[in-house]
């Protein structure tokens, strides 16, 4: 069994990530401040969770966190039932690297690029084998809708297709968990519905596992789970039966 199958196997169970009692403090004494106190929360694989707050609630720093960018003053966290809590710089980036993908809200692709192009150069960046690299970047783009535009360099596309291009740079490595901070953030309504789409389709046929930050109240009925940070801590938890994409 190949290891995306044996996601797909599983991605109707298992708790794919955790954190137990993170807490986050920037600055020191006087002029120290608390972003994060206490947060107890797990992920289900093959699901998309949304981290809703008003800005400086904790969503973006417990992001950050989650997909090892920063580290907890306090508590841990577990990946596959790993605690990568204290993990070296290099092994953080190894984590990333392998089975963590990252999307932001500025699409962050080169100019002079095509989205082929993109795609594959963050491919080079992540040190994956380039033998196998012209495969994994058309069928990344292929699971967005972006193959046959994938000539276009960005000037030429929307927002909508350069958000999905940049969805496509973040799993062409085929990670397990996609972290999304306010990927919708730059689009009208209509084109931040497609990204939704994009992102219910990955989690649908590869069992993926996404959790995204979000401003947008529109988009709490497009997922599967929403967790609401306020002043750095949790005050709500809610599960959907059924999404709507």
């Amino acid at each position: 069994m190949s290891e995306r199958e044996e996601r797909q196997e599983t991605a109707s169970g298992g708790l794919l990530l955790e954190a137990a009692g993170v807490g986050r403090v920037f600055g020191s004494g006087n002029a120290a401040v608390t972003a994060l106190k206490d947060i107890r929360l797990g992920v289900q694989q093959g699901t998309i969770t949304a981290l809703k707050g008003r800005s400086g609630s904790g969503k973006t720093t417990l992001l950050n966190i989650l997909s090892s960018l920063d580290e907890p003053n306090e508590g841990r966290v577990f990946f596959r039932g790993r605690d990568i809590t204290g993990l070296t710089a290099k092994a953080r980036d190894a984590l990333r690297r392998k089975e963590i993908g990252l999307v932001f809200q500025s699409f962050g692709l080169i100019p002079l690029m095509s989205a082929y192009e993109n795609v594959e150069f963050g491919l080079r960046i992540a040190g994956t084998p380039t033998s196998g690299n012209r495969g994994a970047a058309e069928r990344a783009l292929e699971r967005v809708g972006m193959r046959e535009r994938m000539k276009h360099r960005p000037s030429e596309l929307s927002g909508g297709e350069q958000q999905r291009v940049a969805i496509a740079r973040a799993i062409a490595h085929e990670p397990e968990l996609l972290i999304a901070d306010e990927p919708t953030a730059e689009l009208d309504t209509k084109m931040g519905l497609q990204v939704m789409r994009v992102f219910r389709d990955l989690v649908t046929r590869t069992g993926m596992t996404i959790v995204m930050t979000t401003h947008d109240p529109g988009l709490m009925e497009l997922v599967d789970h929403v967790i609401e940070l306020e002043d750095g801590r949790i005050v709500a938890q809610t599960t959907r039966e059924h999404s709507l994409v």
